[in-house]
């Protein structure tokens, strides 16, 4: 796959809610992460915190990773919650202990990190039991916005390739542009 990152220099267009909701809301979020308020979780590809300042208020801690420290920088100036900790880093090397996480999550950045290697270190750094919520761009869409159709992957290969690596797949959802996977280490 492609495994781009977002441009940093658009990083204010990741702060459009009308546009971000259109394809994952806050609602279908936690609802799918089904948080504990004590719950350490994880936004893979956290880019500017949209999402994780959705999450924050409903967890114990949030980590924030993003390989950009640019999109960091944007995070903070905007303002970060006390429970909100920023963690760069790429989604293969995450500097958790094994089953430190109750939950992960990633909103339109699966494509950017998706190979064995990433989705054994997810793994590997959730405890048993823990959540992973993948909304991603889908292969299967018509490719109206987001990535080339080339650098996505569609539901039934995400769901592999997580079942591959341990994960029990609860959902595995096409929708018009996207797909929505929801699965339980």
């Amino acid at each position: 796959m492609g495994f781009h990152t977002f441009d940093t220099e658009k990083a204010a267009a990741l702060e459009d809610a009308a546009d971000r909701y259109r394809y994952c809301s806050r609602e279908e979020l936690l609802g799918s992460l089904a948080p504990d308020p004590g719950a350490a979780v994880a936004d893979l590809g956290s880019g500017t915190g949209f999402y994780a300042d959705d999450v924050a208020p409903f967890v114990g801690t949030l980590h924030a990773v993003d390989v950009q420290p640019e999109m960091h920088d944007y995070y903070r100036e905007k303002g970060v919650a006390s429970n909100v900790d920023l963690v760069a880093a790429a989604v293969g090397d995450l500097p958790f202990a094994d089953d430190a996480l109750d939950g992960a999550y990633g909103t339109m950045t699966f494509h950017e990190f998706a190979d064995e290697a990433s989705v054994a270190e997810l793994a590997r750094v959730c405890r048993p039991g823990a959540r992973l919520v993948v909304v991603d761009w889908s292969a299967a869409g018509a490719g109206e916005t987001g990535p080339p159709l080339s650098e996505r992957y569609d539901a039934d290969a995400a769901a592999t390739m997580l079942a591959d690596a341990g994960f029990d797949v609860e959902r595995a959802d096409e929708r018009v542009e996207t797909l929505a996977v929801t699965a339980i280490r």
